[in-house]
């Protein structure tokens, strides 16, 4: 086990910190196995840029890195505190794609909802 300073340099080393690789790896396993969901407002924005599920699936179990963790400001949220994931990553076709959402547990099994976005990329 390293200890929080080790982990600290390894942060700023390389950016990107062990919580959120493991969420990554997590989110991935959600959309490989096909548990995800996109909101209304998700599709909506898909469908103005012309995207599909399966663009956007490629772009997650493509990605690197978690690009930014946000604490939900949502009314609406299901628990006292939520994440939201936002994660740009390119689909197979090279296309860079933003998408925005979060990770649940439902009935033991862990789903990620594309809840704020899923377009492309500017």
């Amino acid at each position: 086990m390293l200890c929080q300073s080790a982990v600290s340099r390894e942060v700023q080393k390389y950016g990107v910190s062990f919580m959120s690789s493991d969420i990554l790896r997590r989110i991935k396993r959600a959309v490989l196995s096909g548990n995800y969901a996109f909101s209304e407002k998700a599709l909506l924005e898909m469908e103005a840029d012309g995207l599909t599920e399966l663009d956007i699936a490629e772009s997650i179990l493509n990605a690197v890195a978690i690009y930014k963790t946000l604490r939900s400001q949502s009314p609406w949220r299901q628990q006292r505190v939520e994440y939201l994931h936002i994660i740009q990553s390119t689909n197979l076709d090279g296309l860079m794609i933003y998408s925005k959402g979060k990770l649940v547990e439902e009935a033991g099994i862990e789903r990620y909802y594309f809840l704020i976005s899923s377009k492309k990329a500017l």
